[in-house]
């Protein structure tokens, strides 16, 4: 089994209001905890970073849902922030890099969502995860069932 996923960071989307770095080591990684903890919000980050951009999708109803909403004690971050990052020493993309990071944001402000590249190197950036199993849609989430 390879571990492409290297790393996730998130800063300002759902119920990550403060920036936090989840680390994914080598074998098999699991995101456990109670109920209303933000495990789905993991999940919806790494696909908005692939390129999710249907709301409904990421469990909202528009785009700007992404962005830390605020709460009694905290106010809203005004941006939502993800970038993930891949290992790729085991030369699975295409390019000579052994990581790779692709960061996603959207702004209140903006009033939009962006993978913050251009479009040239977007597509280019999508080229190289063809026929690689990566993508929106390219992997399982697998949830307790009930």
């Amino acid at each position: 089994m390879i571990n492409v996923f290297k790393r996730v960071e998130l800063c300002g989307f759902k119920s990550f209001a403060d920036k936090t770095r989840l680390d994914f080591e080598p074998g098999i990684s699991a995101i456990v905890g109670p109920n209303g903890c933000g495990k789905s919000n993991v999940s919806d980050s790494i696909r908005w970073c692939l390129g999710e951009q249907s709301p409904r999708s990421l469990r909202s109803h528009q785009m700007l849902d992404v962005i830390f909403g605020g709460s009694h004690s905290r106010q809203t971050t005004g941006m939502a922030e993800v970038s993930l990052t891949f290992d790729n020493s085991k030369n699975i993309l295409p390019i000579d890099f052994t990581e790779i990071t692709l960061p996603a944001g959207c702004s209140a402000a903006a009033r939009a969502s962006s993978l913050s590249i251009s479009r040239s190197a977007g597509s280019r950036i999508r080229d190289l995860f063809l026929d690689t199993g990566i993508g929106s849609e390219g992997y399982a989430i697998m949830n307790r069932a009930r």
